[in-house]
């Protein structure tokens, strides 16, 4: 796909944006969705940076209130909403569990806590808080014996690469052009931008009326280096998860108070695995360097080992993966600069996963200067696949197992939860598995494969295996490489 084949006008786009991380994609959708033209480029693949290694909540941040930000906090349970009703495919209501533990906050203060943070959810269609008995309740079994109770609250989960390929899939149905493999690697500024960028080898320039650098880690390299900008003064994290077998047969999240004040989650993850995360470390240097270490690891099995029967060793995880986000991970940042005769330029750091969406909002209103009458239009739209009510995901599972009837229950859970309404794009008028191409491990498909490549902007294996999905955590390496064949040929 070329760059932009339309080059009427000062410009070819209104909104250029360099990243395809949360931020880029969620802008471009919203911008997309009012009539903009936008183009984003990603040197990489999307949710390639930081959403590798989040920790897939959608969520208020209850803990979030002992520092005193309740506004926030509110906030956050509004967009919580917003998101379960656009996509209940890809954000699943949950079950948040906190035992008390002697070591840590009091009791009391934990109770208050919980019982204002359910005040700010409002009307919330969530079941409301309460206290657990670990001693009888199926949420004690895993734990040790010395934990007797627990909190216990409603919030989400979300996978959020994912998350920033249905953004993407939904700006390109709206008219904006997606590139990944696309470098933007010089950037000349005047009442225009006119960006050179590596289109997969090929050395293309665009213009554009805007320009927005959502770039992430890489936003003090790109100011740098390609916008010939000072730097832009931010700190980075270094964030780490681990995944181990799975340790508990129900669907709670396990919120786990450490002696460090933090918060580890442990989290149901994939059917066969426990997801534990995250550490948190000050980094400096090159982002695509960032892996977690042996610190990393020992930390947060530390840190589960102390609740959990069964001990965690380094030597459990089977997968473990980082990425760098803002070390104000929360509220993000947004900066808008201009000087006379010049394009703006937006820059968009960092921000937690829960309020992607108003944070695009709000880049876009600092844009409303330039494109005037274009009103916010993302709080009631819905994301691909994302077309039934919340509380009928396993409706839609049952509804798939009859339209296909070959589906084992665990594949069409993993479609409808990867693709909604949309998994008929990928079936068709099958009859049976045979009829879907070849497999690769368990339940992947060339047809599945076919269509990541076509409408989700997949071009190697581990775009599919690691970020459309997860099934890199129990496909054989036989079959990833019969994948990575299979995509070369198509």
């Amino acid at each position: 796909m070329g760059v932009i084949g339309d080059h009427d006008g000062m410009a070819d786009v209104d909104v250029a944006i360099v990243g395809g991380g949360l931020n880029g994609v969620f802008i471009a959708r919203d911008a997309a969705g009012r009539g903009l033209r936008v183009a984003l480029f990603e040197q990489g693949d999307l949710g390639g940076g930081a959403a590798m290694a989040a920790p897939h909540l959608m969520h208020g941040d209850f803990i979030a209130l002992e520092r005193g930000h309740a506004r926030r906090v509110r906030a956050a349970l509004s967009e919580r909403d917003i998101a379960l009703r656009a996509a209940p495919h890809l954000v699943r209501p949950m079950q948040f569990v906190l035992p008390i533990h002697a070591e840590e906050r009091p009791p009391a203060m934990l109770r208050a806590g919980l019982f204002f943070y359910d005040r700010l959810a409002g009307e919330s269609a969530l079941p409301r808080p309460e206290i657990l008995d670990l001693t009888v309740d199926q949420a004690g079994h895993p734990l040790k014996r010395s934990l007797g109770l627990a909190l216990a609250w409603s919030d989400c989960l979300v996978d959020e690469t994912r998350l920033v390929a249905l953004n993407a899939v939904d700006a390109a149905a709206r008219g904006a052009s997606i590139l990944t493999g696309a470098r933007c690697v010089w950037a000349e500024r005047s009442e225009v931008w006119k960006l050179t960028i590596l289109n997969r080898g090929r050395r293309e320039t665009v213009t554009a009326r805007t320009l927005v650098n959502a770039s992430g880690a890489w936003t003090r390299q790109v100011t740098e280096t390609v916008l010939h900008l000072p730097a832009v003064q931010a700190s980075f994290a270094k964030i780490s998860l681990i995944v181990v077998r799975r340790m508990f047969d129900h669907d709670n999240v396990y919120v786990l108070q450490n002696n460090d004040r933090r918060m580890i989650y442990a989290i149901p993850f994939h059917r066969d695995f426990t997801l534990i995360g995250l550490s948190e470390r000050g980094f400096e240097g090159d982002p695509a360097t960032a892996a977690p270490g042996a610190d990393d690891l020992a930390y947060l099995c530390t840190a589960a080992s102390r609740y959990f029967r069964e001990r965690i060793a380094p030597a459990d995880v089977v997968h473990a993966a980082a990425g760098c986000i803002a070390e104000d991970p929360h509220n993000g940042f947004i900066k808008m600069s201009r000087r006379r005769g010049e394009a703006p330029l937006l820059t968009v750091i960092g921000g937690a996963t829960t309020g992607a969406r108003r944070r695009a909002e709000r880049a876009l209103a600092k844009l409303s200067h330039f494109f005037t009458g274009l009103p916010p239009w993302t709080a009631g739209a819905l994301l691909p696949g994302g077309d039934f009510p919340c509380d009928a995901f396993d409706g839609q599972v049952d509804h798939a197992r009859r339209r296909w009837d070959f589906l084992g229950a665990d594949h069409a859970r993993r479609l409808v939860a990867a693709y909604g309404t949309r998994i008929g794009s990928i079936l068709g008028a099958a009859k049976s598995m045979d009829d879907l191409g070849p497999r690769f491990g368990h339940d992947l498909t060339g047809a599945e494969v076919r269509y990541l490549m076509k409408e989700e902007f997949s071009r190697f294996a581990d775009d599919i295996l690691w970020r459309r999905s997860k099934l890199g955590l129990t496909m054989p390496w036989q079959d990833r490489e019969a994948l990575a064949a299979f995509m070369a040929a198509a």
